[in-house]
């Protein structure tokens, strides 16, 4: 069996323990992570970046962008879990099904940045609509979310179960000029970037993403049914992600966002009034699955030529 070695720069992070969890139980891979006293070394880390196979970068964005310029004219191959590189012209964008050929240029790429958890769910709803002319680039696009609370990290997560300061549901991003709006509006190809309207709530995993507009404002007529035969015609080659017709609905009419917790895999679901004259569509992850360290393990497989689906919760 052909052994691949995988560094995890930065596996202390909530993103490198759950990429380290997935990793370990693998047999055809070698895992590295620096032990405390080097783990801010430069020299040990460039050491491990080169030999590597694979380098996944589970770092702040300050040092994702000086790890990536430790081995700029290296053979080394880098995944950045960061947001530091995901609108860069020499990074591929790892959402693996965004386009009929992401999947094929991930695993051909030295470079990767590994997408956000919420614009994950916004692309995954809205790009389709952009390509198939019924949303237009320039269509003005709200994304109410809310994320469970580790997506926040490790001071965020302590504040919840560690406290009792952290609130039962809040929102931020109130500047409205939160990071991940580049990345959103250049992987949608739209022109008009979108209000983003995360919040965060008293749950430890998993997200909705959502994307209400009104009929009028489409380039076409179309129904929910319309709506959610584009999105299963462009998924229905992934295991990962899957279209509802349906949407499963607590008794109390309730879309639970914490349904997939600990899962690597997304839900879409489109929703509409009767006459079809508004929509709401919506997406469920979990923002540590598919929305953080399944999305990097997939794009490890790819990069070393491996099952793309390998050492995923599905």
């Amino acid at each position: 069996m052909t052994q691949f070695s995988v560094f995890i720069d930065g596996g202390a992070g909530t993103t490198g323990l759950q990429v380290k969890d997935r990793l370990l139980a693998r047999p055809e891979l070698s895992v590295m992570i620096l032990d405390d006293d080097l783990r801010k070394n430069d020299a040990a880390r460039k050491t491990a970046m080169h030999d590597a196979d694979v380098t996944i970068l589970c770092l702040p964005d300050n040092a994702a962008l000086q790890a990536a310029e430790m081995t700029t004219g290296t053979n080394a191959r880098l995944i950045d879990a960061s947001t530091a590189h995901r609108v860069a012209p020499n990074w591929i964008y790892g959402f693996a099904e965004l386009t009929e050929y992401q999947a094929e240029a991930i695993a051909n790429a030295a470079r990767v940045s590994n997408p956000g958890c919420y614009p994950t769910g916004f692309l995954a709803l809205v790009r389709p609509l952009v390509e198939a002319g019924i949303i237009a680039p320039e269509m003005a696009l709200t994304i109410p979310s809310v994320s469970g609370y580790s997506g926040g990290g490790n001071a965020l997560i302590a504040a919840y179960e560690n406290t009792n300061c952290a609130l039962p549901y809040g929102t931020y991003g109130l500047t409205l000029q939160h990071k991940h709006l580049p990345e959103m509006t250049q992987h949608a190809q739209l022109t008009t970037p979108p209000i983003f309207m995360p919040s965060v709530g008293n749950f430890p995993q998993g997200m909705l993403v959502s994307v209400p507009f009104h009929a009028a404002s489409l380039q076409t007529s179309v129904s929910a049914a319309a709506l959610t035969d584009i999105l299963q015609q462009r998924y229905a080659s992934s295991p990962l992600i899957s279209v509802a017709p349906d949407a499963p609905l607590t008794a109390a009419g309730f879309l639970a966002a914490d349904h997939l917790a600990a899962s690597d895999k997304m839900e879409l679901f489109v929703f509409a009034d009767e006459t079809s004259s508004q929509f709401v569509l919506t997406a469920r992850l979990d923002n540590l699955g598919k929305g953080a360290a399944g999305a990097a393990v997939q794009n490890m497989n790819l990069m070393l030529g491996l099952n793309p689906y390998e050492g995923l919760n599905l």
